[in-house]
């Protein structure tokens, strides 16, 4: 378990971080961009978690975001431990059973929502929009990880579950607006 007893080290102060094998790099880098941006999809889902109380009374889809906010963090420290780093061996990583949670959750949930005729806009009801949010975060999440894959190995998997997250999230939103969508009209507001 981590035990954090004090909040601030002074040890980035001169723009590097260190990483889980202790490693120091910079907080410039992509390693520490993916990082970040993963835990900002994070921080989206726990808003979107707070905006869909009202519309869950079973609790599923709190649940079902809950497990993806503890995947995340696996996901940073997965990121936190480079696959050729001193403490690589006993890194946790991301699971190919993860990603497969992910994809039966899709299929499930798509199963009970109307084909889509048109691009969804963001949008719809609160939690609807604030999942669209998280979507598109963990989207640049990906980007930054597909950037640091180009340069330096890291799990697969790791790969795997980013870019099924955004499905994920795309359909929990659809879910949330219980079939509501709001459609993109192609060339719909050119002459008003």
């Amino acid at each position: 378990m981590v035990r954090l007893d004090k909040i601030y080290t002074r040890g980035g102060d001169q723009g590097e971080t260190g990483l889980g094998d202790g490693s120091r790099v910079s907080k410039a880098g992509l390693r520490v961009a993916a990082i970040g941006a993963v835990d900002e999809a994070n921080a989206a889902i726990g808003i979107a978690r707070v905006a869909a109380k009202s519309l869950d009374a079973e609790g599923g889809m709190d649940a079902m975001l809950g497990r993806i906010q503890n995947d995340l963090f696996d996901l940073g420290a997965d990121l936190c431990v480079p696959e050729d780093g001193r403490k690589a061996q006993d890194a946790l990583r991301i699971t190919p059973a993860q990603v497969e949670r992910l994809e039966r959750e899709i299929d499930a949930m798509n199963e009970r929502l109307s084909p889509l005729t048109s691009f969804v806009l963001p949008g719809g009801t609160a939690p609807a929009a604030h999942l669209h949010m998280a979507r598109t975060i963990t989207r640049r999440a990906e980007t930054h990880m597909v950037a640091l894959a180009q340069e330096e190995a890291i799990n697969p998997a790791a790969l795997r579950y980013i870019n099924r997250l955004s499905d994920h999230l795309f359909v929990v939103a659809r879910a949330a607006n219980a079939d509501g969508d709001v459609l993109w009209v192609p060339g719909g507001s050119r002459n008003r």
